[in-house]
């Protein structure tokens, strides 16, 4: 399994090497875009709307708009510095309270830790803790440019790291158009409603539900290509540099020609009659 992140996770005194591995991954079927004319993949160029051009990777900066059409440009080294001065800190449990007491709505992705050199014996410390006391950590932690809050808790026989949402980063529920204050619920309708969710109330087992849309798609993909129902994009030939240089001249050639003045159309000569002489 791929390490994402290296560090040391302390509480306390103790410190504890680990690795940490992605503990979830996306199963989505990407779709390519082609042109519908020929079945060529589409390509995204990235463009400058000002100088009417492509724009390389060495020619682009990173900005904050502060304002509309006002930048305040980040350079490369200042953004380094100040990632390498918070991902060299030690990652910190700073709390450590009931899982109950988090709603889900601040969960963001999952993450495996895995004991790094000399820290299996720490790492069980903390796993052990966890388990006997029914608790979870709270941490702030450096993930890909970006801090993040964190709870770290135990997954079977290993600790797992959380990314949750800053306060600020969940909208507020009042925020959210047309809900009513008050619930006008009969009695009736919600004595029925609560017979039909114990009936449909059972042990939770994630092995029973699966992506039933990407199983069908994975189908029809495959139905297509059994039955040869397949494009080949075109391809646009690479230009010979010989050829371009021979278009080149012949170009350059044609334009002189058009260019070249054109030579002035000699004055014809005056009519001379000669007078005959009397004999």
């Amino acid at each position: 399994m791929h390490t994402m992140w290296k560090g040391t996770i302390s509480f306390g005194l103790v410190n504890i090497p680990v690795k940490m591995h992605a503990a979830t991954e996306n199963k989505d079927i990407k779709l390519r875009q082609l042109h519908k004319e020929c079945q060529s993949p589409i390509k995204y160029e990235r463009t400058c709307p000002n100088c009417d051009r492509e724009v390389k990777n060495d020619e682009i900066v990173k900005a904050y708009e502060y304002a509309k059409d006002k930048f305040v440009v980040l350079d490369d080294e200042d953004l380094e510095a100040l990632k390498k001065e918070q991902a060299d800190k030690a990652v910190e449990i700073v709390d450590f309270v009931k899982l109950e007491e988090i709603d889900p709505i601040y969960f963001e992705k999952s993450y495996y830790l895995s004991p790094n050199e000399g820290g299996s014996k720490a790492y069980g410390l903390l796993h052990s803790a966890l388990k006997d006391t029914g608790k979870i950590g709270i941490a702030k932690m450096m993930i890909r440019s970006k801090e993040q809050l964190a709870i770290i808790r135990i997954y079977e026989n290993a600790l797992i790291v959380e990314t949750i949402h800053f306060p600020d980063e969940v909208r507020q529920v009042k925020d959210v158009p047309n809900i009513p204050e008050e619930f006008d619920t009969l009695q009736k309708e919600l004595e029925t409603a609560k017979m039909l969710i114990e009936q449909l109330t059972t042990k939770f087992d994630p092995e029973k539900y699966n992506d039933d849309y990407r199983t069908a798609l994975l189908e029809l993909i495959e139905a297509k290509k059994n039955n040869e129902e397949v494009v080949i994009g075109e391809t646009k030939p690479k230009p010979d540099n010989v050829t371009n240089l021979m278009d080149a001249l012949q170009a350059s050639l044609e334009k002189t020609k058009k260019n070249k003045p054109k030579p002035k159309a000699a004055k014809p000569k005056a009519a001379t009659t000669k007078k005959k002489v009397a004999k």
